[in-house]
């Protein structure tokens, strides 16, 4: 898939139409979710056509000074986890819920399946247009918290959230980055390479609606991962399953080698598919990550 010559003014201008709704976010500690280390905050803010979205913020009960910060960004179907254990360790971190998750689907529901092909031949109109900003206001909700240090802040994710991730450090000027198992990257692609769901999704819609294929494909190359990479500057980390029958690893290797960061590490797990190595040490190469560009002086 060729990347538009107007891919970046494409995005520039959905940017400005975001930045002319106030962001008019709410945060209320939420006392039953909050633990003696770790206050925890129901957060609600406006986003493009002002759809309302949610998140979940945490922050050390213990803290002084500036804070580093860190957003998390969901996976496809999977809810967004109040993320306590990353406070616990001294970030300010907020855990974003884009349009249709469950508590911000109140204006926006495509559904699970439904959100990756909702308004696919539009790009003005397509799901993701609306799901990605949701993901940068949610970056630019922390922007605004006093207690977070604007200059540390980063951004990670698996899956979804890994896509979501390259989105957000191509779109905003972001610390460090980590991106797990990337979807939304190489889309018509990943169609061919695998038969698994959520790329399934786009196979159903084109063997309903095959004379629709090229305006899929147009739409689709408006919001590939791989796209952002020539954005993205910041230090990156990138982890992906060798035999990942989800989100191909062959994606994941297109999206990484179109990042122009200076400081970019890619991390193949053989023997591992979607889990993309979390579970045999990825996630503390993560941690280590983080500490070092997010708390190093």
């Amino acid at each position: 898939m060729v990347r538009p010559d107007d891919f970046e003014p494409f995005w520039e201008d959905v940017l400005d139409q975001a930045e002319k709704i106030p962001l008019n976010p709410s945060v209320e500690r939420n006392g039953l979710r909050s633990t003696p280390d770790v206050d925890v905050y129901d957060v609600h803010y406006d986003s493009l056509d002002q759809v309302r979205i949610a998140g979940w913020y945490c922050l050390p009960k213990d803290r002084e000074g500036k804070l580093p910060a860190i957003l998390q960004v969901p996976g496809y179907i999977g809810e967004p986890p109040i993320p306590r254990d990353r406070a616990r360790k001294g970030y300010a971190v907020f855990s974003a819920a884009p349009r249709g998750k469950l508590r911000s689907n109140g204006q926006y529901n495509p559904g699970y399946p439904g959100l990756l092909t909702h308004n696919i031949v539009d790009r003005n109109t397509y799901g993701y247009r609306g799901f990605y900003l949701d993901a940068v206001r949610a970056f630019d909700f922390l922007l605004g918290q006093d207690e977070v240090d604007s200059d540390r802040i980063a951004v990670t994710g698996s899956s979804q959230g890994g896509g979501l991730t390259l989105v957000v450090a191509g779109l905003r000027n972001v610390r460090a980055a980590s991106a797990g198992a990337p979807y939304l990257c190489g889309y018509m692609d990943s169609i061919v390479l695998t038969h698994t769901y959520p790329y399934q999704e786009i196979r159903d819609y084109l063997n309903l609606y095959p004379d629709r294929e090229d305006a899929v494909r147009e739409t689709l190359s408006y919001f590939d991962g791989i796209h952002f990479g020539p954005m993205v500057t910041c230090p990156l980390i990138m982890n992906i399953g060798l035999q990942d029958n989800v989100c191909p690893p062959e994606t994941g290797y297109a999206a990484f080698q179109t990042i122009v960061s200076e400081d970019k590490k890619m991390y193949a797990y053989d023997g591992h598919g979607h889990d993309a190595g979390s579970g045999v040490g990825h996630a503390e190469i993560a941690e280590a990550f983080f500490t070092k560009h997010l708390k190093s002086t």
